[in-house]
């Protein structure tokens, strides 16, 4: 299938939307002391979902991370005071991340400025992705 000249503009579109908000979100984080590896670290701790192991290796997965450079992550985090390793209770072998109070304080001020702001920019950000998806379905009842 071929792109039409609205097809790149959607996706450019999109793309120009999405990175708005991610240099609101790099700008904040740094703003609040942090860089914005360790804040995405923190709120993909925070939000894994239900079950779901806070190791070293599930973080490096949710950051899309090596091992190594999530390890590096993590000791700056912990060195700061916003993370900490704890044996897993279950199985003494496997380390558990967790947030210290330090840590849940700081991302729940960076999480209400992320909140805010997409209530003001997010329905630009949902137009674009609509956009998108819209082309995507016509396509294929087509």
């Amino acid at each position: 299938m071929d792109l039409t000249i609205r097809d790149y503009q959607e996706l450019a579109e999109f793309r120009y939307q999405l990175r708005h908000f991610l240099q609101f979100s790099e700008a904040r984080a740094r703003e609040h002391g942090i860089e914005p590896h360790q804040h995405q670290a923190l709120l993909a701790l925070k939000g894994l979902p239900a079950g779901t192991q806070p190791t070293i290796s599930e973080l490096a997965n949710r950051l899309a991370l090596r091992h190594h450079t999530t390890v590096e992550l993590v000791n700056r985090l912990e060195s700061s005071g916003f993370v900490k390793r704890q044996p897993d209770p279950s199985d003494g072998r496997q380390i558990l991340l967790h947030l210290t109070a330090q840590g849940t304080a700081k991302l729940r001020s960076l999480s209400v400025a992320h909140r805010d702001e997409l209530k003001v920019k997010g329905p630009e950000l949902a137009k674009a992705l609509r956009a998108i998806l819209r082309a995507r379905r016509e396509v294929r009842v087509a």
